[in-house]
Order: structure tokens, then sequence, then C-alpha cells
């Protein structure tokens, strides 16, 4: 496993609409496991192919739904395993009809964040990194990094839908 560097803009890339993927070999497992290990050294919850420079679809997301908790006062409460996710091919097949607004950031977009309307709820269907079927129901924070990931791979950046944004410092938490 490697750390791969991180494009942002104006790098094209990140512009392009990624190709699907069809070969499942020895260089998609190593690419799948350098996106994990960058994205946790970023960190991020989430990241897409064409952030490491590659025009496949191909995402990673790990995120626990504790990490939306407020722990403040709960010093005794376990901590709660983060999920991984690895979806190619991935497509937003199913939304609720209610949208949120959330707050987003991207980590090819440093030091900026913004006000982003999502589904509430959405089912994603793609290949597992064996190229197997899978199907996946996600609601609140975890259909958000979803859609922002997915969104990548057609070339759409969270700064292209936000209602506003607005620089932040860098201790801001759920950095896309």
């Amino acid at each position: 496993m490697a750390l791969r560097p991180i494009v942002t803009l104006p790098n094209l890339v990140l512009k392009r609409k990624a190709k699907p993927i069809t070969k499942f070999d020895k260089n998609l497992q190593t690419l799948i496991d350098d996106m994990i290990e960058t994205m946790r050294d970023a960190p991020g919850v989430g990241l897409a192919a064409p952030q490491v420079d590659i025009s496949e679809q191909l995402i990673v997301v790990e995120y626990s739904e504790d990490d939306d908790d407020d722990d403040e006062g709960d010093e005794e409460k376990p901590e709660k395993l983060k999920k991984l996710y690895v979806m190619i091919n991935p497509e937003i097949v199913k939304t609720s009809e209610e949208k949120v607004l959330g707050v987003e950031g991207c980590l090819s977009i440093p030091g900026i964040q913004g006000e982003v309307e999502r589904f509430e709820a959405i089912q994603v269907k793609g290949l597992n990194r064996f190229g197997k079927p899978q199907k996946l129901k996600l609601k609140g924070w975890m259909a958000r990094i979803f859609q922002h990931e997915i969104d990548h791979l057609n070339g759409i950046l969270f700064t292209d839908l936000a209602t506003r944004l607005w620089k932040f410092q860098e201790e801001e938490e759920h950095e896309l």
C-alpha cells in the first residue's frame, strides 16, 4: 500500500466523467488499498478515484454514524468501529423525496466549505472490490457522503451545487 497524492482544483480530472471499471485485477486491488490508506491519512471520510488522478468509477468511504453523536459528557461510551465501503461503478437507483441542507468540504478543494442540498436517503448499487453486486440503503450523513463521492465520478464538485461557500479552519470535522 502507498499514499497517493490528492489532486486539487484546477486539475481537470476532477471535472471529467470517470470511466466504468471492467477489469478486476491486481492493479485494481492495489488502487483500492492505496485509496483507503490515502483517505485515512488525509484524514477524510470518503475518496473517489479522480481525486487521486485516476478517472475511473471507484469510491471508498469509511464512517460510523456514531461520528454524528455529541459525545460531550459521555466519557464511558465505547467507540464504535467505523465501517469501510468500497464501491465500483456506483449508481444511485432510488432517492427520498426529502432533501436536507448540510455543510460539506472536500480534500480536493482545501480550505473551503459550503452548504449543499442533498437527498436525505438513497439506494446505491454497484460492485464490491471483487466484482460482486452490492446494494446499499443509506440515510443521513452516510447518504450525503455517498452522493458527494458519486458526484466526483461525474465531474461534479460540491462547489458546483453549494448555495453558499466560505473559508474554514483546519480543525473542522467531517471533511469529505
